[in-house]
């Protein structure tokens, strides 16, 4: 019988026998790198993530789908990489459209099915359907400044297409990060004040009269601890999604926290980021839903140079570790990332796992978890593995995943086999230089990047002349991965246009990754 086969049968023979479902919470952090956390080597002090890496596993080859915010939460809600969507590249603002498609398959919605009650507290960024006032018409704010979008929008009404569209039950939440407007609160797809005002948290927009940036961990740590001690009233297992709008810009700490960390403010608000995690864990000891309880620490992608790194770097704190680049870049400084897992009696405490994991995973390992992996569907969680055998120390050294894809800010790839990395790009695909633009001016720069992980984690040596099968080998896989709309097992599926963003001079050289004619 194949390992992987009896894994599978073993794994799930494990959870058929659990008396309880477990409730999950996910907490994910905005622009929080790799070695952010005090017991990663930080200098901030982190005690309760801490405490996660010491109840729990620590995984160390841990990926987002993306390396910037937008696309990485669709991974993770859907198991999808985000470019088979018709987001290609960048990100979402405010008042984007919602970027979920109708009636896919999502995380929340798939644990509602199996009878989870479903919320989610935090930064959505994932596209809202705002409707607009009649005939035109737009409010004036009390500041006199109308500029710019948002002014046309009925903040009394519902939104379409947000979290209650795709499965969540409850919501709290803010439209996207917390320097993109409309600036304000929305519960259960429904503003909670009109956006009467302008404020500016870098970008001048509508925003509620009573909504502060600064106040927002404290609300979400709030909603969090209500909804968990709602939650233990009943016995239905619930699934909380926490999408926290910290350390991303605007970088605001609450007075209680300025000046904590000793470091900067990014420092302070790296503290409190972790003081909302402490208040989950505080709840869930309060309500003894501690032992029953699978939570899980994140983020969407590496450190932002917005945090100046450079200055953190001279402290003594390296946010992305020693790895290359940081958030929006194809390198690993953009998204590799903390991966946190406690799971009380089955977890074991201060274990650590190399396996190479991936944000879109989260559907594969839940359905895992309760013993339903066979029953999703072929239209569900195109690019999620289970990483349920690593949590049970039973994956031993074979991979769970055939392999990686890795995807920028600017839509440039890389794809990621063992040891091996390939970059379909010159240059960082990111905002490390050289940027995209400078990059394929610069004709002395090889097209692509091969690097060997394993000997070469800082990825200085580009290997592409001296192993030509390698990079033949891994372009083919993307090729086929992309066409076939998925890279898990299963019928071929469709994605949302061809990812339209390698370069000419890449499609030229792999013609591979050009999309199919006509």
């Amino acid at each position: 019988m194949p390992l992987r086969l009896l894994l599978t049968i073993c794994v799930s023979v494990f959870v058929l026998n659990a008396k309880d479902a477990p409730n999950v919470v996910y907490i994910l952090a905005d622009d929080l790198g790799y070695g952010d956390l005090s017991h990663a080597g930080g200098k901030a002090a982190t005690p309760h993530c801490d405490r996660l890496a010491r109840e729990g596993m620590r995984f160390t080859d841990s990926h987002t789908t993306s390396s910037v915010c937008t696309p990485t939460r669709y991974g993770i809600l859907t198991g999808r990489y985000n470019w088979r969507s018709t987001l290609k590249k960048s990100v979402l603002w405010g008042l984007s459209e919602p970027l979920i498609e109708k009636d896919r398959l999502t995380v929340p919605g798939f644990l509602r099915q199996n009878g989870y009650h479903t919320a989610v507290v935090g930064k959505w960024h994932l596209g809202l359907g705002w409707h607009e006032l009649p005939n035109g018409e737009k409010r004036t704010s009390k500041t006199g400044q109308t500029k710019g979008d948002g002014w046309q929008i009925d903040y009394g009404k519902k939104v379409t297409g947000g979290p209650l569209a795709i499965g969540f039950d409850e919501s709290f939440i803010i439209p996207a990060s917390l320097d993109m407007f409309p600036y304000l609160y929305l519960k259960n797809d429904k503003p909670t004040a009109w956006a009467n005002t302008t404020k500016a948290f870098h970008r001048p927009g509508p925003a509620a009269e009573d909504f502060e940036a600064i106040n927002c961990l404290t609300d979400f740590a709030r909603e969090s601890r209500a909804y968990i001690a709602a939650r233990a009233k009943s016995d239905t297992p619930f699934f909380l999604y926490l999408p926290l709008t910290s350390p991303h810009t605007p970088i605001v700490p609450s007075k209680k926290w300025q000046g904590k960390s000793g470091l900067s403010k990014y420092g302070d608000f790296l503290m409190e980021t972790d003081w909302v995690v402490g208040e989950v864990l505080a709840e869930l000891d309060k309500q003894k839903l501690t032992d029953n309880t699978i939570v899980i620490f994140t983020a969407d992608n590496g450190c932002s140079p917005q945090a100046k790194i450079p200055d953190l770097i001279k402290k003594g704190h390296k946010p992305n570790a020693d790895w290359r680049g940081h958030k929006a870049d194809i390198y690993e400084g953009g998204h590799r990332t903390p991966f946190l897992v406690r799971w009380p009696g089955n977890v074991k405490p201060g274990s650590t796992s190399s396996q190479t994991i991936c944000t879109s995973d989260l559907l594969a390992t839940l359905a895992d978890v309760l013993g339903r992996r066979g029953k999703l569907p072929a239209t569900a969680g195109e690019d999620s593995f289970s990483f349920l055998p690593a949590l049970l120390g039973k994956a031993g050294k074979r991979p769970l995943r055939p392999f990686t894809i890795h995807h920028s800010i600017n839509g440039s790839f890389a794809i990621r086999r063992g040891p091996w990395k390939l970059a379909l790009c010159p240059g960082s695909g990111g905002w490390s230089g050289p940027r995209p633009a400078a990059a394929f001016k610069n004709k002395t720069l090889p097209l692509v990047q091969l690097y060997n992980l394993e000997s070469d984690p800082a990825e200085k040596t580009n290997l592409r002349d001296k192993h030509p099968e390698v990079v033949k080998d891994l372009v083919g896989k993307l090729s086929k991965a992309i066409r076939n709309g998925r890279t898990t097992p299963g019928p071929n599926q469709s994605n949302e246009g061809w990812p339209n963003t390698f370069s000419a001079r890449v499609l030229a050289e792999y013609p591979a990754l050009a999309a199919p004619k006509k």
